[in-house]
């Protein structure tokens, strides 16, 4: 089933675009970095440290924002840290890892049609 909400700026009004589902997911994650968020989850990395790492450098607080938005629309969630119980990590929840055919296909896209591209996501069998 669909789901539908709308995204608010900070005084609370609606900041979509328009309705068209492709420009609503654009409006989450159709900036340089989020996508990369969401991938690095996916692989398996949780830590603020471990998103850092990246290979694409990202900004530390750049990564404190799309983290902090990501949260806000449901997409992932901070949870503890096994051990150690005032280290936060973060997960993506049942909506966030809805996500996970469009990082294939966008994977797919870039091995098919971009010379030198390496895949480190990879389809769980």
């Amino acid at each position: 089933m669909a789901r539908t909400s709308t995204n608010s700026d900070i005084s609370g009004k609606e900041s979509r675009r328009s309705p068209c589902p492709v420009a609503c997911t654009l409006d989450i994650m159709g900036d340089r970095w989020t996508i990369l968020v969401v991938r690095d989850l996916f692989l398996g990395r949780s830590r603020f440290k471990d998103f850092t790492a990246s290979p694409e450098g990202i900004p530390t607080n750049i990564l404190s924002e799309r983290l902090d938005r990501l949260q806000r629309r449901g997409i992932v969630e901070q949870v503890p840290v096994p051990g150690c119980s005032k280290r936060q990590a973060y997960a993506l929840t049942e909506k966030g890892r809805a996500l996970g055919p469009m990082l294939i296909a966008m994977r797919d896209w870039g091995l098919t049609w971009e010379e030198g591209a390496v895949a480190a996501l990879q389809e769980k069998s």
